[in-house]
């Protein structure tokens, strides 16, 4: 179970990519790999969590309130994570904005937790939230990397927003452009990018059918 959890999280059924889901933040906050990371790791957090509390206590809510407690649990971790944010990262905290509260309205969190965990024990509960988290936060690390380096030239920019100030020698330029390629910072770029990576993974589907 736990490789077919494994390649349903990184591959099949991967949230940003198969299911489409969370595309706002995948868009708006991906201009570089530091935010990327930022959102993923808090998305990651959100997700495994809530799967275990709602694994937890599945055999406890009655269906007909089962989605408001879901959204609940949901909310008060996402408000958790908001304030560590806060408290610990106040500069990515400003650079995310909006986009960390939206964390719970992120139909893949919901999805899992009505899908899966409200169904499942706790330890495999726990492991698909962990590829479902880990499969949306490679799309955003891919795309964040990816519109760095074509906007700016550079790798982890702003790394010490995430990681403290030591983490600044991270930093990494990999050319100079005379002029910013604007296109690849906007959410438009954004979306052109997205759609090559969901073509590309088509293409190896194709190919691995294929043979």
């Amino acid at each position: 179970m736990y490789k077919t959890l494994t390649l349903q999280g990184l591959w099949k059924n991967n949230p940003g990519i198969v299911q489409l889901l969370g595309l706002c933040p995948l868009l708006a906050v991906t201009n570089t790999l530091t935010n990327a990371l930022g959102l993923g790791i808090a998305t990651l957090f959100v997700v495994v969590s809530s799967n275990i509390l709602i694994s937890l206590i599945r055999h406890h809510v009655p269906k007909a309130i089962r989605i408001p407690v879901f959204v609940m649990i949901i909310a008060s971790l996402v408000s958790c994570i908001q304030l560590l944010m806060n408290a610990y990262t106040y500069q990515l905290y400003l650079s995310l904005g909006i986009f960390i509260p939206l964390i719970v309205t992120n139909c893949m969190i919901i999805g899992r937790a009505e899908a899966f965990a409200s169904k499942n024990d706790v330890k495999h509960s726990a492991f698909d939230g962990l590829m479902m988290g880990l499969g949306f936060a490679a799309v955003l690390i891919i795309l964040g990397a990816a519109r760095e380096i074509l906007a700016q030239g550079t790798l982890f920019d702003g790394i010490d927003t995430l990681l403290g100030s030591w983490a600044s020698f991270m930093t990494i330029t990999l050319y100079k452009p005379d002029t910013s390629f604007l296109l690849a910072a906007l959410p438009p770029g954004a979306f052109i990018l997205m759609g090559l990576i969901i073509a590309f993974k088509n293409f190896i589907d194709n190919k691995i059918t294929s043979k």
